[in-house]
């Protein structure tokens, strides 16, 4: 994330757009539709900013915006109208979801070309940011249905998939419950009917 975020060159409006939205993605984890239908009235900027999605299905959710996004997304709503797209390209029609991928796709190449030659490997477009910002809130501790309202998913099972491909988290946890070389009995396993109770379950 950190190399696709590094890749556009913010000294460009194009740049400073690039960087805007992907920053918006990963902070909000939206899907790239959700992202191109934003308008300046779904963005409330103040103290507790938060923009407006609609989701699958009509669905209509609020997510936080980090003070970092909203810094830079308060340079492109300059002499917007309510009902305006914030995403918008260089004629100034808004961006569509299509736009959006294409955008993703070629940070992704300049970040492989620039800086991890590893991303050549992978498959990087909206959703992929969208998997990175679920698996980092899982590894922030935040909890499973948490991370399902901040998604929109319909059903926790569909945010189940994110504790399920963590490894590091599994490897993490796997490393709490090693037993060390050479340690002690533990005093339980010398209580016969404690054993032959956990043997019986």
């Amino acid at each position: 994330m950190d190399a696709l975020l590094n890749a556009p060159d913010r000294q460009t409006k194009k740049g400073a757009r690039d960087y805007a939205l992907l920053l918006f993605l990963y902070n909000t984890g939206a899907r790239a539709e959700e992202a191109a239908q934003i308008t300046l009235a779904d963005i409330a900027f103040g103290s507790s900013a938060a923009v407006r999605l609609l989701g699958k299905g009509s669905k209509v959710r609020h997510c936080p915006l980090w003070t970092r996004t909203v810094s830079v997304l308060k340079p492109l709503v300059v002499g917007l109208g309510p009902d305006e797209r914030v995403f918008r390209g260089r004629t100034g029609e808004p961006l569509t979801r299509f736009g959006i991928y294409n955008i993703v796709k070629e940070t992704a190449r300049n970040a492989q070309t620039n800086a991890m030659s590893s991303l050549e490997k992978k498959r990087v477009g909206p959703h992929t940011i969208r998997h990175t910002c679920a698996a980092h809130l899982l590894r922030a501790d935040v909890d499973i249905n948490t991370i399902r309202a901040w998604l929109g998913h319909v059903a926790v099972d569909t945010t189940n998939i994110y504790a399920e491909v963590d490894l590091e988290m599994k490897a993490k946890a796997l490393a709490q419950c090693e037993v060390a070389e050479g340690s002690p009995v533990k005093r339980w396993r010398r209580e016969p009917a404690l054993m032959e109770f956990l043997a019986s379950l």
